[in-house]
């Protein structure tokens, strides 16, 4: 959740890392790592519930994904976060998570759940969404696994260095202010950490700082409030700052 302070954590509770050779490495892996936790969710619970944020490695671990063995038709794909832009816009999440998973994979379309950006009132759209999560996942709905990145400036989703989403602890999704030219709809704190994995791909050199952070627990950056007793963090040789 969105908690006061600031300031590392207890070493005991640095998020595992896994360190892997290229981006290619940490696709493959966490293609395999998310398998793993959809199988096992549909074992213990009859369906499972995950959701996607974007991004160049994220992408490619989904195109991975797309030949791995899962049980599709028990499974439910949700957004971390989505950019307000028009269908087909090529900033859109949606655009490229169909491209590299949905039209890859036998999925019934009723267990594919964008975000509903394109609504005129965005506020509404959000409280939509969090109703779809909790028919899926509970009340309060608990997600499969959470797949996050890393921005340069320590964002993640998009919860956004000063936006006021960052302060929610209500709700399972907000809308924030603009960022780059688009405003955003994004899973908050509470929805994130209630997740039973959260999943980081942090690849190359430009993460190499906010990565540094993350793990030291950097409570100063939205990503190092993220809860750390059920993240495991993959990340590339480069983004560590090797040379």
């Amino acid at each position: 959740m969105a908690r006061p302070g600031s300031g590392a954590r207890a070493a005991a509770d640095i998020v595992r890392t896994e360190i892997l050779p290229d981006p290619g490495a940490v696709a493959i892996r966490a293609a395999e790592r998310i398998a793993q936790v959809a199988r096992e969710a549909v074992t213990e619970r009859g369906r499972c519930a995950l959701a996607f944020s974007g991004g160049t490695t994220p992408w490619r671990a989904l195109r991975a994904l797309a030949r791995e063995d899962v049980p599709w038709g028990l499974v439910h794909l949700f957004q971390v976060d989505e950019r307000v832009a028009p269908p087909g816009d090529p900033e859109r999440n949606d655009l490229h998570l169909r491209e590299a998973l949905i039209d890859r994979i036998a999925i019934p379309s009723a267990n594919v759940h964008p975000m509903p950006v394109e609504e005129v009132d965005l506020d509404e759209g959000a409280r939509r969404y969090e109703a779809i999560l909790r028919d899926v996942a509970g009340t309060p709905p608990v997600l499969d696994l959470v797949q996050l990145g890393l921005g340069e400036d320590g964002h993640t989703a998009s919860l956004l260095p000063g936006d006021p989403a960052l302060q929610i602890v209500d709700s399972e999704v907000a809308v924030t202010g603009l960022y780059k030219g688009r405003r955003r709809m994004t899973l908050t704190f509470p929805a994130i950490d209630r997740a039973r994995c959260i999943l980081w791909l942090v690849t190359g050199s430009g993460k190499s700082v906010p990565l540094e952070r993350l793990r030291a627990g950097d409570r100063s950056i939205p990503a190092g409030r993220v809860r750390s007793d059920r993240a495991v963090l993959l990340a590339d040789t480069a983004a560590r700052g090797d040379r």
